[in-house]
């Protein structure tokens, strides 16, 4: 569907749905982008795998409840982010789930 990061990207930044299609991970990622917090941690939180844990992760590091960011993140298997490193987080989380 998308061919790189970047289309996904700004595909989020407009005032639009979600693209038809989309995993639930991307979707998730997409409404963290749209601006969506509270509709991305519902689907993050029926993802049951690593990666919905890392998407549960910057999503509590975004909020700043860095605890809970934590936790998830130890679930995920991945290393604690500081807030200053979200942006570049979404960009790993997106260039994962787009694969």
């Amino acid at each position: 569907m998308f061919t790189d990061v970047e289309s996904f990207l700004q595909s989020a930044t407009g005032d639009s749905s979600p693209p038809d299609g989309l995993s639930p991970e991307a979707l998730s990622i997409w409404h963290i982008k749209a601006g969506n917090w509270e509709t991305s941690h519902d689907i993050a939180q029926d993802i049951d795998s690593s990666m919905g844990s890392w998407i549960h992760a910057h999503l509590h590091l975004i909020e700043g409840d860095i605890g809970n960011a934590g936790y998830w993140y130890s679930r995920a298997g991945k290393p604690a982010r500081k807030p200053a490193e979200i942006e570049a987080e979404w960009l790993e989380l997106a260039t994962a789930v787009l694969g």
